[in-house]
């Protein structure tokens, strides 16, 4: 630089204003001085090193580390509440009382002979003809399944000669829905003709039970809502929004018809009456009020 002295152009540096030719090359190197308007040297001033490039470098780390930290700090507050909150839980009970529209029963039959063959061809023409007397009956082809079929061997034992097989045994049974209750002593004399052998009971139940559960759902709420009114007014606070419900079902045992083989047709004069009786479809709720 040309520091008061004459600058290539002949001009004095810095002493009637900058000479633009002294200005270009002070600004053409980071080394040198600048000439300036009031003469002497001034130091070169890199955009990087300045205060305000400084202050705001600052506040960008400033900024950063308070961005993370917020963020560590609501990732450890995923699934819990922000603070804790007074509640109360209150347990409620709903009940729907119903007659059953549907009995399901299961009626088989064992079989056996000497060989295979001969016990699977018995037993079948019985079966047979059960599921045409059912069919009569109105019985619908989906109302009747076949639940199990086996085939087993009947041993003896000797001292001497130990285990022989000395016949087979053929065992068939079938799950069948009775939708016409009134038609379930006419099923079970339907089973006795055919030689049924075994029948395991009758159970009861109601089909398409939705409208009941909903019912009974609505009467559980309405139980757990006034012992809540109740209790905070024992309690002397108010009720806020509901921030938990549960729900569990059930009910009394579907009556159950357990029969012997003097109970089915053809064994006896005639087959039992069969009582249905009630069902009762039972809804059990818990729900969480805040409190204020």
């Amino acid at each position: 630089m040309y520091i008061n002295e004459k600058c290539p152009c002949e001009n004095d540096c810095c002493a009637n204003g900058t000479c633009s030719t002294c200005a270009n090359e002070a600004f053409s190197s980071a080394d040198e001085g600048s000439c300036c308007s009031s003469g002497g040297d001034a130091e070169m001033v890199h955009p990087l090193s300045s205060p305000v490039f400084k202050f705001v470098g600052v506040f960008l780390i400033i900024f950063l580390i308070t961005l993370i930290a917020n963020n560590i700090k609501t990732f450890r507050r995923i699934g819990f509440a922000d603070r804790l909150q007074n509640t109360i839980t209150i347990d409620g009970t709903g009940k729907v009382t119903a007659a059953p529209n549907i009995a399901v029963t299961s009626v088989g039959l064992v079989t056996e002979k000497s060989d295979v063959a001969a016990a699977q061809l018995e037993n079948s023409k019985k079966m047979n003809e059960l599921v045409s007397s059912l069919k009569k009956l109105g019985i619908a082809d989906e109302d009747i399944k076949t639940a199990q079929y086996q085939i087993y061997p009947k041993y003896s034992y000797e001292e001497k000669k130990g285990s022989n097989i000395t016949g087979y045994s053929v065992s068939q049974s079938l799950d069948v829905k009775i939708r016409d209750l009134a038609k379930i002593s006419e099923v079970l004399a339907a089973a006795g003709a055919a030689g049924a052998n075994q029948v395991s009971g009758i159970q009861f139940t109601i089909d398409e039970p939705k409208n009941l559960r909903a019912e009974a759902r609505a009467e559980a709420v309405k139980d757990a809502q006034d012992k809540a009114d109740k209790l905070a007014e024992d309690l002397g606070v108010r009720l806020g929004r509901v921030i938990g419900f549960s729900e569990s079902q059930g009910g009394s045992p579907a009556p159950y018809a357990m029969m012997t083989k003097d109970a089915v047709g053809g064994y006896a004069e005639a087959a039992p009456q069969i009582q249905a009786g009630t069902l009762d479809i039972q809804s059990n709720v818990s729900v969480t009020y805040e409190i204020r």
